[in-house]
């Protein structure tokens, strides 16, 4: 089977890696960015307890690609105080140089952005990995996305604002500031608002907080679930995976961990669609029920008198899961933090 994979991010690493095991498959992979620009513009934070194992799927060791192993998380509610999480996993990774292992020994055409119609006639499978611009899939009605910045910084010794990671919640949950360390004095730090006040906090952070800025790059995250981001194909050769149909966590925005499983979810069922769309449905369930809460927030049309039990099947899933996110999950403070 000929398979193009359009787009080389996590999602899109991890199937080339994957894929490329069968030898009866000739996987093409195609990265808009000149390989000596292609690089991994999201956040680097991410569970150990989870990336292990699908680093191990590709015959990698991912501790060897940690930068920063985390204890605690501030959480700073500016006026209200705010809250500190004990980390149970959550570290800052070399996400660029596991995306360049991954694919090492396979074929990709960098500096290209193929269309479609260039594609059918010589693949039986087009892979739409293109994160937020799903080129190949048609147009989702009425998304919800929200404008991102980050900046790669370096501090001089003894100068860094913080020694572990560190968020600053907006009102009403429209977004988040991020710290988050990758060693030696290096950040990254940024912010995603939905109100789109992100820029101005971020530069007022650098003027306070003196640093060399290494790299900026800006890129909107699709929040919408994937039940709200059906189709998953265009009906014909595309089929969409990771971000192009939705596998973003909706209250942290971090899409790392489940674009790789939504991946994984591929390759088990590349040759059942149906089957792999039900998976998909099942796999990220809950995301809809943490848009929901999102939206409600953002609005302003939140109430804990109704909408208390929403909150507590949320509460629910990320204690059950506290291995998956990386970080102790307390009742008294999801309430402080969603109250704000």
């Amino acid at each position: 089977m000929k398979i193009a994979v359009v787009g080389i991010g996590v999602a899109g690493a991890y199937l080339m890696n994957r894929l490329s095991d069968d030898h009866d498959n000739r996987i093409v992979g195609f990265e808009r960015t000149p390989q000596n620009q292609h690089d991994a513009v999201c956040a680097w934070a991410t569970c150990e307890n989870v990336m292990a194992g699908l680093s191990k799927n590709c015959g990698l060791d991912f501790d060897s690609y940690v930068l920063h192993d985390g204890k605690h998380m501030r959480v700073d509610l500016g006026e209200k105080g705010g809250v500190d999480i004990r980390l149970k996993g959550m570290v800052s990774y070399d996400k660029l140089r596991l995306i360049q292992d991954m694919i090492r020994g396979t074929e990709i055409r960098f500096g290209r952005a193929p269309r479609k119609e260039e594609l059918e006639p010589d693949f039986d499978i087009i892979i739409d990995a293109t994160g937020f611009h799903r080129n190949y899939l048609p147009r989702i009605e009425n998304e919800m996305w929200i404008p991102c910045v980050q900046y790669k910084v370096r501090y001089a010794a003894g100068k860094e604002p913080f020694d572990d990671f560190y968020l600053r919640s907006f009102p009403s949950m429209s977004g988040y500031f991020w710290y988050f360390p990758l060693g030696n004095g290096y950040a990254h730090i940024g912010a995603g608002d939905f109100m789109k006040k992100h820029n101005s906090f971020v530069d007022e952070f650098l003027k306070r907080h003196e640093c060399e800025v290494m790299k900026k790059v800006g890129r909107p995250v699709r929040l919408t679930p994937p039940a709200s981001c059906e189709p998953f194909t265009d009906g014909r050769k595309s089929v969409g995976v990771g971000e192009s149909i939705g596998t973003v966590y909706p209250l942290l925005g971090e899409g790392i961990i489940p674009s790789t499983w939504c991946a994984e979810l591929f390759v088990r069922h590349m040759h059942d669609l149906q089957a792999y769309r039900q998976a998909v449905i099942e796999r990220f369930r809950i995301y809809s029920l943490v848009f929901r809460f999102i939206q409600l927030k953002i609005s302003g049309k939140f109430s804990l008198a109704k909408h208390g039990m929403e909150m507590l099947k949320l509460y629910r899933h990320m204690k059950s899961e506290e291995d998956r996110y990386g970080m102790q999950v307390k009742m008294s403070d999801m309430l402080k933090v969603s109250m704000n």
